[in-house]
């Protein structure tokens, strides 16, 4: 479902990402990590289409996001990590503009804008203005608003950020359950190794730009020469030098 060969991203003289080759099968819940400036975000931002590759490609659900972005995106969900929201609507009302830029037809936006907000816990607030939203509200709204037109592929950046316990459990399982039941496929870069550890079917490490490692958790795992946790392996592979990156 997501499928890049020798994606590379310069700026200027600066290389952020460096002959990327990704292949990530139907139905897989693939973490991506790195450490900060690793080219992870550049990645994101190229498989979205908000970035132009310098050199590669970059296909979703079969469909090259540069070539066909219209037919790519409409497989595709997209939580950034500061999800930008217009304050001056209510939560439904975002919801409503969200529909409308996937031309969402009314009866299927009546009937899984109420379940979404609910099961994000937002029905209570959806008619309250986004600017009176606290910081994991607005998550929640940006994570309802991304399935309203059912994707198949989501990609998430960080998606933990002003999310409580609570809330970081119900959207790993929430995310979990669909790459199961549904055969979603899950892009998710994040920091937080202990959960990328027990949620990833797949996973990736970058650094400078290069893909370090990419195998099952257990994969990456034996590649430390002790048994340990995957941020024990993280640390030893991610504590070389790093080249110069601007992602």
């Amino acid at each position: 479902m997501i499928y890049t060969k020798n994606l590379t991203k310069h700026f200027g003289k600066k290389l952020a990402v460096s002959d990327l080759n990704l292949d990530v099968p139907q139905g897989t819940f693939f973490c991506f990590l790195g450490p900060n400036g690793a080219g992870k975000t550049t990645t994101i931002k190229m498989l979205t289409g908000l970035l132009h590759p310098s050199a590669g490609t970059a296909l979703l659900g079969g469909c090259d996001i540069q070539r066909q972005p219209v037919e790519a995106k409409r497989l595709l969900g997209y939580v950034p990590d500061h999800p930008f929201l217009y304050d001056k609507l209510t939560g439904r009302e975002f919801m409503r503009f969200v529909a409308g830029l996937y031309q969402i037809p009314e009866a299927d936006f009546r009937q899984d804008c109420g379940t979404l907000l609910e099961l994000f816990e937002l029905g209570k607030v959806a008619d309250q203005l986004i600017e009176d939203y606290s910081h994991g509200m607005r998550q929640k709204l940006s994570f309802a608003s991304c399935f309203l037109h059912r994707p198949r592929i989501v990609i998430v950046d960080e998606p933990w950020v002003g999310l409580d316990p609570k809330n970081i459990r119900f959207v790993k399982d929430f995310l979990k359950q669909k790459t199961r039941s549904e055969g979603l496929t899950v892009f998710m870069s994040t920091h937080t190794l202990s959960i990328a550890e027990e949620i990833a079917d797949l996973i990736g490490i970058i650094h400078g730009g290069k893909l370090l490692s990419l195998g099952t958790v257990a994969q990456i795992k034996a590649l430390h020469q002790r048994p340990g946790s995957l941020e024990d392996v993280f640390l030893a592979l991610t504590s070389g030098p790093e080249e110069e990156s601007a992602a």
